[in-house]
């Protein structure tokens, strides 16, 4: 008669042990839940920022690629106009004299030297030029230039440029001082510091 007795005894305490341990897991299960759901929403957002960030170094990316495109163009052009600008002074100097071939020679080489406080000098000024004209935009919009009026442009280089007149001068120079010279006269058509081009060949 004893075990029937032990028997119910344990089985009417199995129940609530299991009902303990069930209600516990739960609890457990949802305090995990919550914790990888407040993980999952800051990875989330972390991924959001991420791309966020992605996107803007992209847009900067095509932005300085741009830039550099453009640098590279305006340098080629610089260079091919450098070019043709020695070649017309190598086709032109043998008509000046001695004395005067030396000078411009002197100035060319002159002109080739640029040191690099000259160079941020340069760029200094051109961009406060760029900001002016971005200013005057955004002030007058829609105001067109007077007639006669020209926008604001980079100052003038401190050095003179020694190809100062034109190729059609130098030549009529050089004509009337071999008329003169032929008849006797000494006439100097060029003074040191004339030249024979002009700036915008």
């Amino acid at each position: 008669m004893m075990f029937p007795q032990s028997r119910h005894s344990g089985s009417s305490h199995l129940p609530q042990q299991l009902k303990f341990t069930t209600s516990d897991s739960c609890d457990r299960i949802k305090d995990e839940f919550q914790l990888l759901q407040a993980q999952y929403h800051s990875l989330k957002l972390e991924c959001d920022k991420l791309a966020s960030e992605k996107s803007e170094m992209q847009r900067h990316y095509v932005m300085y690629y741009e830039m550099s495109y453009g640098l590279n163009i305006e340098m080629h052009k610089q260079a091919e106009i450098v070019k043709r600008l020695n070649g017309i002074c190598a086709q032109v100097l043998p008509y000046l004299s001695q004395e005067h071939q030396q000078q411009v020679l002197g100035a060319i080489e002159r002109a080739k030297q640029v040191t690099a406080p000259e160079l941020n000098s340069i760029i200094r000024q051109q961009l406060q030029a760029h900001q002016l004209s971005q200013l005057q935009a955004l002030a007058l919009p829609l105001t067109p230039l007077p007639v006669g009026l020209q926008p604001p442009s980079l100052p003038a280089p401190r050095q003179v440029n020694p190809m100062s007149t034109c190729p059609g001068e130098a030549s009529q120079g050089l004509e009337s001082s071999r008329e003169t010279s032929s008849k006797g006269e000494q006439n100097k058509s060029y003074t040191p510091g004339t030249s024979l081009f002009c700036s915008h060949v």
